[in-house]
């Protein structure tokens, strides 16, 4: 059944389009994966960069991924050259972006692409969803936007362009599906990749989270939102639910040349394949059994916020290892603050620090 919203979609699209799409071709973001407006009658943009650019992008922000960006593309120019990156090269490269299982998926795709289909990426939504770790938002931006295929690509900024355009009062996440519906009812096959490209600069830059800029919105005519006064409300969002918080210990280990212990995470799981400091478990009550014999000293705690969960870990350190556990990498200080996850460089940095207050 269409919704009264999804039939003024349908009424509003051509002028809201056109109105849209000529913003965008005077007001286009430059990045450094995107091929511009104007530059769209080329070559057309790389796939592999177009691809690469959305999985970075996914939990983070464009001034966060852009130096990743430009640091992947210079070591890995293709997808070819990326397949063929070993885990644990890659994993210390996407250390800072978080969420890594997005960094195994990567590394399956990219061997995917090289070796099921000759370095080439499929161009169609369908053929991209088939590929290991690409899932709907990706498959559609990529096809949109590399391919120009009409595809409905709804990330958080198009969901809250389209949440105040139709004054959408479900809240989210449960409003999710009726906002991909209105978008999905905006799409045209008139520049499909540039409207993809539109709406998410037109979140990002005039329909802002805060104190969007209705001014200056070139779809500022149709949006209710704007005609209701209060813009900034919408999306509606439920309120927030505690996070339940864990607790364990973080070991640091220095043997004699003041190296650091660290082990490979298990490739299932939070920071799966990662480096890792050795840890107890994280629940309600850690064990307290060091990995090993040694001068333990107490250096205070860290606390560490995931998706779904807060951590505080308690951290232990201990110089002068002498017993090398099987299971245990050694790397100096500088090599691992580079490829531990941010939660471990952060306790290693409170453990180094207690070294230097009692053993300098």
């Amino acid at each position: 059944m269409t919704t009264s919203a999804e039939k003024r979609a349908e009424t509003i699209r051509p002028e809201a389009r056109r109105a849209l799409l000529a913003w965008y071709d005077d007001n286009a973001r430059t990045l450094a994966w995107r091929i511009g407006p104007s530059d769209r009658s080329g070559s057309g943009p790389d796939p592999y960069r177009v691809w690469l650019s959305e999985v970075m992008l996914q939990q983070t922000t464009t001034g966060h991924a852009a130096p990743y960006f430009e640091r992947f593309t210079t070591r890995w120019p293709t997808v070819t050259a990326l397949a063929a990156a070993q885990d644990a090269e890659l994993m210390g490269a996407w250390a800072g972006l978080g969420y890594y299982a997005r960094a195994r998926n990567l590394l399956a795709c990219a061997r995917a692409v090289a070796g099921e289909h000759r370095g080439v990426f499929p161009d169609t939504e369908a053929g991209l969803r088939a590929l290991p770790g690409v899932g709907a938002y990706t498959a559609a931006a990529v096809a949109a936007i590399a391919f120009d295929r009409p595809a409905n690509v709804v990330d958080g900024n198009v969901e809250r362009v389209m949440a105040r355009l139709f004054a959408v009062e479900t809240p989210l996440p449960q409003g999710k599906p009726e906002l991909t519906r209105l978008a999905g009812r905006m799409v045209g096959e008139d520049r499909p990749g540039d409207w993809a490209q539109a709406l998410m600069d037109l979140g990002a830059t005039v329909c802002r989270p805060r104190q969007p800029l209705c001014g200056v919105c070139p779809v500022a005519d149709w949006c209710e939102g704007r005609a209701s006064g209060r813009p900034e409300q919408f999306p509606v969002k439920a309120p927030k639910v505690k996070k339940p918080r864990r607790r364990g210990i973080a070991w640091v280990m220095l043997d004699r040349e003041g190296r650091v212990a660290l082990v490979q995470r298990p490739n299932k799981g939070l920071l799966g394949g990662m480096a890792g400091l050795p840890t107890s478990d994280w629940g309600d009550a850690p064990a307290e059994t060091p990995p090993t014999e040694g001068d333990w000293l107490e250096a205070g705690s860290i606390d560490h916020v995931f998706t779904h969960f807060a951590l505080t870990l308690e951290v232990r350190a201990a110089r002068g290892i002498v017993e090398r556990g099987a299971s245990n990498q050694w790397a100096d200080v500088e090599t691992a603050i580079a490829i531990l996850p941010t939660v471990f460089c952060k306790a290693l940095a409170r453990g180094l620090a207690a070294r230097r207050n009692r053993w300098s």
